[in-house]
């Protein structure tokens, strides 16, 4: 599909040639040529006007250096041309006789009049001469030329508050902040790039906010956490204790996490190099313990970059999406090129294939196909497909041949571990 910058320079460009055929066309019909019936009608009373005066008085010819010879020679005459100035004469009431001359100068036209007996006049006038079409064209030509150059440059100028929305756009970081424009050049440029840098403010606020919420409240769970913990310790049974504690230090891990999560959002620095095999023997070793079917197939050494919360939070959402609704996961780490490919499968129901492009939506649930009635809010390939989208990788789904689904996710390895 066309930008709109080259479909607005494709019709200045085309008014601008509409423009210039039209007056090229009103200029070759001001500047057209006088048709041959006018001009045989010119040379006609011109030859009736010579022979009546040269038959008054002779010695005019002499003074107006008019030859004065005998009847030229048949192989000289224009036969078609006589034929065509003796009718016009006739139509005009002319009565000499004339004859027309083949000529040497393509700019001119002899003619002979005969005067008396042998004598002949010989006058020449001026030929019509051929349109001039080449210098109207190259005339036409570079006229349009420099009209299409001022076109595009009046384009590209109006155009560039669009060309700054798209540089933009394509300049957002993962995070979703938007970086601060430049506000210069001319006032339509400048009014533009205020007007993002003042959109940019208020999202870059409100994106630090819902990092500062989420940070705050995984540090406010910690107090009551503490509190719980005092608690438990007096609880006499051993088993109950320990099922108290175990559990208090899940949520402090997911409050830890949540922290972290956080402080990797807003710190790109925060990346780093990532052993992608480590964390997923650390994912399905922790999935396990929830007592939820996976099994590890081959897993090769590969290292990519990134947050390392981050990724095991969208790892650990699509093998668990596996385990649960596919009656198992089955997890695959290779090595593919420059990529890092992780296969997912498991052997449930599979996918109705007109809802695949769905399954990344928020809270969309297939439940009528997976036929079970399992707890959650339909976020969790949502939040995975983010991840991995801004870590540069990519993840599709696809419905496998002998049942269940297949997962892949892939991403770019780290430049230092390629070799």
């Amino acid at each position: 599909m066309l930008s709109l910058r080259t479909r607005f320079t494709a019709l200045l460009v085309i008014s601008v040639v509409l423009v210039l055929v039209i007056a090229a066309f009103v200029t070759a019909t001001l500047l057209r040529k006088p048709s041959e019936v006018a001009f045989d009608h010119a040379l006609a009373e011109k030859a009736e006007l010579a022979a009546l005066l040269l038959r008054v008085d002779p010695s005019t010819a002499e003074r107006l250096h008019i030859r004065i010879q005998q009847k030229p020679a048949r192989k000289r005459i224009d036969q078609e041309a006589t034929d065509s100035l003796l009718a016009e004469g006739r139509r005009q009431g002319y009565t000499s006789e004339v004859v027309v001359l083949e000529s040497f100068n393509p700019h001119t036209k002899d003619i002979a009049v005969r005067l008396d007996g042998d004598r002949w006049a010989y006058l020449d006038a001026p030929d019509s001469g051929p349109f001039p079409i080449l210098p109207l064209a190259t005339y036409l030509t570079f006229v349009a030329i420099g009209m299409a150059g001022i076109s595009i440059y009046v384009s590209n100028v109006m155009m560039r508050p669009l060309r700054i929305l798209d540089e933009t756009i394509t300049k957002i970081r993962p995070d979703g902040i938007i970086p601060e424009l430049p506000e210069t050049g001319p006032v339509e440029v400048r009014t533009t790039a205020k007007a993002i840098n003042r959109l940019a403010t208020r999202l870059n606020a409100a994106v630090s906010s819902r990092m500062r919420m989420i940070a705050a409240a995984g540090h406010d769970m910690r107090t009551p956490m503490t509190r719980m913990r005092l608690r438990a310790e007096f609880v006499v049974d051993c088993d109950d204790k320990n099922s108290w504690l175990k559990d208090l230090d899940e949520l402090d891990h997911i409050a830890d996490s949540a922290i972290r999560l956080v402080r990797e959002e807003v710190s790109p620095a925060a990346q780093e190099e990532v052993a992608l095999d480590a964390l997923l023997r650390s994912v399905t070793e922790e999935i396990r313990e929830t007592e939820l079917p996976v099994e590890q197939g081959t897993i090769a050494p590969v290292f990519v970059k990134g947050a390392p919360f981050a990724l095991k939070r969208a790892i650990r959402n699509l093998v668990v999406n596996a385990a649960t609704h596919g009656q198992g996961a089955r997890v695959v780490l290779s090595r593919n090129g420059a990529e890092a490919v992780l296969a997912i499968t498991d052997r449930g129901p599979g996918i109705p294939q007109d809802l695949l492009d769905r399954v990344f939506e928020p809270f969309f649930r297939v439940d009528q196909a997976r036929r079970q009635l399992v707890p959650g809010a339909g976020l969790g390939l949502a939040i995975s497909q983010e991840i991995i989208e801004n870590h540069g990788g990519t993840i599709a789904i696809a419905n496998r041949r002998d049942g269940g689904l297949l997962q892949t996710v892939r991403l770019p390895l780290c430049v230092a571990k390629r070799a």
